[in-house]
């Protein structure tokens, strides 16, 4: 079953192998996971996150989003950057920039008064995959297609992921 629906998987979707799971059987309204695997965010050698408390953000037709939870971040690295937006599930997100980036580039995100039923994640952080070094135990996460998004691509996750071309009618 797929989320917009419930119908089957759509016939372009890739057919997940053993130990793999298809963004296509991922629900509309996301679904919160706990995962206890080591969750690291790197800028070079500097460790800004580690968990293993970290909570998954699954959504049909995207690789999942790891937020991290606030007492597993340094925040000795992070300032708040410009803009925020809204998302329509969980509302307003605000951006967090490194102290160390003189332009302010965004590399993670966070809600500090999510909607119900994500109020599991007030204060959590997720970070951008393409903006900075994040792993799922010991394999480095490849970023989501696209200059917006934020998933984390896995070799346990299948798509095809919303943000590759052609896909901006999903």
């Amino acid at each position: 079953m797929w989320g917009y629906s419930g119908q089957r998987r759509p016939d372009f979707a890739i057919e997940p192998g053993p130990g793999q799971e298809s963004v296509w059987d991922y629900p509309r309204p996301p679904r919160i996971e706990t995962d206890h695997r080591t969750v690291r965010v790197l800028d070079g050698e500097t460790e800004i996150a580690c968990s293993e408390n970290a909570v998954r953000m699954c959504e049909t037709a995207s690789p999942p989003t790891f937020y991290l939870p606030p007492a597993d971040i340094d925040w000795s690295t992070l300032t708040r950057a410009a803009g925020q937006s809204h998302c329509e599930w969980k509302g307003m997100a605000h951006y967090w920039a490194l102290k160390s980036d003189q332009q302010g580039q965004s590399v993670g995100w966070g809600y500090a008064n999510p909607a119900h039923p994500f109020r599991v994640i007030a204060g959590y952080l997720s970070f951008y995959p393409a903006r900075i070094a994040c792993f799922v135990e010991d394999e480095r996460v490849q970023p989501q297609p696209g200059h917006f998004y934020g998933g984390w691509i896995t070799r346990d996750v299948v798509g095809p992921f919303k943000g590759e071309p052609g896909t901006g009618h999903w």
